[in-house]
């Protein structure tokens, strides 16, 4: 297959982040890709404070530690298990935009996933634990599938990965094969943003792996074994990653290969859709088709990378009854989400698992206003057909940590 994105966003440069489209611009582009260094690196330092990144992943074996209730998962506090189990689609190719124009740089996508689960060991710690076995419970755990933003891996979001699985989820984070740090490097800082297109299908491709692995022991990934419930599935994302969880949840376009976002999901039950700082793919419209998945959008009126307007647009689209906007006031794109920011940290971590049990385990709704709105100088929430007021519009100067 030959790669021509620039058609498929209708535009003629790298559009750069979230797949502005037409209105997106290279000089934002550039601005975004040089911060976007140092924030990884910065980031990097402060994660390594808070938990264990980049550990040794091995992949492990379920073992019976005993199956425990609905009723005790919310009641009971966890640690946090972590193994990478790695899945390949033969059915699709990486490109290699290192060249002009992007050629083929391998037949297969090969995605890495990193698995978080609740466990008995190191409850209390902040950090993960490789290779520990899961904490069973009758029927299975929800599981949220997580894409990760441009240049930067699952590791970052690991405050807020972590925060879910505690709350009783697994966490299934897969590496896009073009838009992790590695191999950005790799292809000499040229934009692989692009890649984003088929990174809907990898979300699809590795729940499907990871569910078949749950309801029959598979050697790619042993330790899901009986781990995951199929009947409460979650789509979240950050930046890129949240426009790419936007587009396989609501929009009603194509990818490369032609097949529509709606088709990659058939079959999944993906009840709850979480995006964190992200916008419309700027192609596609958003059409809610029943049954769309509930959506939380968390966006800070001072985010200078993805600057609110866009959220609120997104917002608008989708046409449906549940639905919320958790509007953050003074923080800023990536800090909310890493915990950095902890004050903006501990309000979508709650806000968001609040979500998660009303989308995904029925839970009443009643409290998720409340909770989300106790700081109205941190932060507001709306639901429904409310939205934050139109913001002035911004100029894209930073990805920054401030």
């Amino acid at each position: 297959m030959q790669w021509s994105f620039a058609s498929r966003l209708r535009c003629g440069s790298p559009c750069g982040d979230q797949a502005h489209g037409p209105n997106g611009s290279m000089g934002e582009w550039k601005a975004r890709i040089s911060i976007r260094r140092h924030v990884r690196i910065a980031s990097l330092v402060v994660l390594f404070l808070v938990s264990a990144a980049f550990q040794p992943l091995t992949d492990g074996s379920a073992s019976a530690r005993g199956v425990i209730s609905d009723k005790a998962v919310h009641s009971r506090g966890h640690g946090v298990g972590l193994v990478r189990c790695t899945f390949v689609d033969r059915t699709r190719s990486t490109p290699n935009f290192d060249t002009t124009p992007p050629s083929v740089a391998s037949a297969s996508r090969t995605l890495v996933t990193e698995i978080r689960y609740p466990t008995d060991a190191h409850v209390g710690t902040a950090a993960a634990s490789t290779a520990v076995a899961p904490v069973a419970r009758v029927g299975g755990y929800p599981m949220i599938v997580f894409a990760h933003g441009y240049d930067v891996a699952p590791d970052i979001y690991a405050p807020l990965l972590d925060a879910w699985v505690r709350a009783g989820f697994v966490v299934a984070a897969p590496l896009f094969p073009d838009e992790q740090p590695r191999v950005v490097a790799a292809q000499h800082g040229v934009n692989t943003e692009d890649d984003m297109w088929n990174e809907p299908a990898d979300l699809t491709f590795v729940t499907r792996q990871l569910l078949a692995s749950s309801a029959a022991e598979s050697p790619r990934c042993p330790i899901v074994r009986g781990l995951l419930r199929p009947s409460e599935l979650a789509l979240a994302g950050h930046s890129d990653g949240a426009t790419v969880v936007g587009m396989l949840s609501f929009a009603r376009g194509r990818d490369p290969y032609g097949t529509s976002y709606q088709h990659l999901r058939a079959g999944l039950d993906f009840r709850a859709t979480i995006i964190l700082a992200g916008q419309q793919d700027g192609v596609d419209p958003y059409v809610p088709l029943a049954p769309d998945p509930a959506l939380l959008v968390v966006q800070s009126a001072a985010d200078q990378c993805n600057p609110a307007s866009k959220a609120i647009t997104l917002y608008r689209s989708i046409h449906q009854r549940q639905k919320w906007f958790l509007e953050l006031r003074t923080a800023h794109h990536l800090p909310p989400f890493d915990g950095t920011d902890v004050p903006a940290f501990d309000v979508v971590a709650r806000t968001s698992i609040r979500f998660l049990r009303v989308a995904l385990e029925g839970a009443s709704p009643s409290g998720l206003l409340g909770s989300a709105n106790a700081d109205p100088a941190l932060a507001t929430m709306y639901q429904g057909p409310a939205s934050p007021v139109d913001p002035p519009p911004v100029t894209v100067v930073s990805c920054g940590l401030t």
